[in-house]
């Protein structure tokens, strides 16, 4: 019979002690990363001493994207607006695309207030040139930048703006109403950081600096030499260029100088505008001139109806001679006969003294010896010339004493001094 198993001996049961230490631990709250997912906590033996849990290092900031295909927007840095209310244009109504800010490091300030973040004196230049300018591709080519870098420093300024500055037009961007406050105000920063650069260089001694001037032909042949000369001591250094435009673009000329000389019929309203300050040089007759043999060489003025059947040389539309010369066609009911358009008086003064044609030409403009000059009764003929600079820029040392030698140079033309 067989006989049955010895029976087993059972261990009597052992005691687990637990380490509260290593429970009341912090767990750890890291997310997976792209090293994997956190490594499980070491398993604490009895009688052996925990770890010390180690800090768990926060990941970066991460920028929070808005939600929708990228191409819902449209591109600044081709000038092809196709959609609005993208982020180039400015972060619209409930979306989240602005970066986390982080912490400053060291040596670093912080740029965010509690009511936004700081504007960038650079990327309100920016703003104002493509207000100027009106394409990207302009502000690129006048700033010596890439379109793709002027289209990053807008998006970013609308961000720190935190409303939409640009919107599309076409294939084309234009500033929204917020973007043109901007514009006027950066205007006014910009011209108060180039006046403080002006003060603290009389703190140095007398205003130097380069101011850059645009001058229309026959202006700068009566003004100009006046103008070098009163300012020939002064250490400032006046940069002279030929722009002969109608008054509409004096704003634009204005992206480029400091100072714009223009002239206008004096029937037209003066400049101005939030962004244009001008102020009146002097006023200047337009007389007629004709060839000594002409058959009213002897006369000492003449009045339109005598002036119905002339040949005229005369200038381009949309200046103050062709102003005076639609005048004369209205008084007389007949259109004037315009043989030649010339925007350059030395050469209508040789067509006129060849006997081409009758001309209207400014009185201090005329040099050709041989020309007889006829005062125009009956209509009002003369020109203004105005001296435009942007808003508050003529508060700047250099710039206010070059305007002081322009009104001295006007005084000197008129024969007012």
């Amino acid at each position: 019979m067989p006989q049955p198993d010895p029976p087993r001996s059972v261990p009597p049961p052992r005691r687990v002690t637990r380490d509260t230490r290593a429970e009341s631990a912090p767990k750890s709250t890291a997310l997976p990363g792209p090293e994997g997912p956190p490594a499980r906590a070491r398993r604490v033996r009895p009688g052996q001493p925990a770890t010390r849990a180690q800090p768990v290092t926060p990941a970066p900031a991460r920028r929070v994207e808005s939600a929708g295909p990228r191409s819902a927007g449209f591109d600044l840095a081709r000038d092809d607006a196709t959609a609005p209310g993208s982020a180039t244009a400015g972060p619209a109504p409930g979306r989240a695309d602005a970066a986390v800010p982080d912490s400053p490091g060291p040596g670093q300030a912080r740029t965010d207030r509690a009511d936004g973040p700081l504007m960038s004196l650079e990327r309100l230049r920016v703003l104002r040139e493509l207000a100027d300018r009106g394409t990207v591709a302009a502000v690129a080519e006048a700033l010596s930048m890439t379109p793709s870098a002027v289209s990053q420093q807008l998006k970013v300024l609308a961000r720190e703006a935190g409303v939409a500055l640009l919107e599309p037009d076409g294939r084309r961007v234009r500033l929204t109403d917020a973007g043109r406050a901007l514009v006027v105000r950066a205007d006014e920063v910009l011209e108060a950081m180039e006046r403080a650069v002006s003060e603290m260089a009389e703190y140095r001694g007398s205003p130097r600096g380069r101011v850059r001037v645009a001058l229309f032909p026959s202006g700068a042949t009566l003004l100009l030499p006046h103008v070098l000369a009163e300012l020939e001591d002064s250490g400032v250094e006046v940069v002279a260029a030929d722009e002969d435009v109608p008054p509409s673009e004096v704003q634009r000329l204005l992206a480029d100088y400091d100072l714009v000389l223009t002239h206008r019929d004096e029937r037209s309203p003066s400049l101005g505008g939030p962004r244009v300050s001008s102020r009146v040089l002097m006023r200047e007759p337009i007389d007629v001139v004709v060839a000594p043999g002409h058959r009213l060489a002897r006369q000492g003025a003449v009045v339109p109806a005598e002036l119905a059947d002339e040949t005229w040389i005369s200038v381009r539309t949309g200046f103050p001679v062709d102003d005076v010369l639609r005048s004369i066609a209205t008084v007389t009911g007949v259109q004037p006969r315009i043989a030649q358009r010339l925007n350059e008086f030395s050469v209508i003064e040789a067509l006129v003294a060849a006997d081409y044609g009758v001309a209207l030409m400014p009185r201090y403009a005329v040099r050709h010896p041989d020309l007889v000059m006829l005062r125009l009764a009956g209509v009002r003929a003369a020109r203004v010339y105005d001296l435009a600079t942007r808003t508050h820029a003529d508060k700047r040392p250099a710039v206010a004493m070059v305007i002081a030698a322009f009104q001295t140079a006007a005084r000197r033309a008129t024969g007012l001094e």
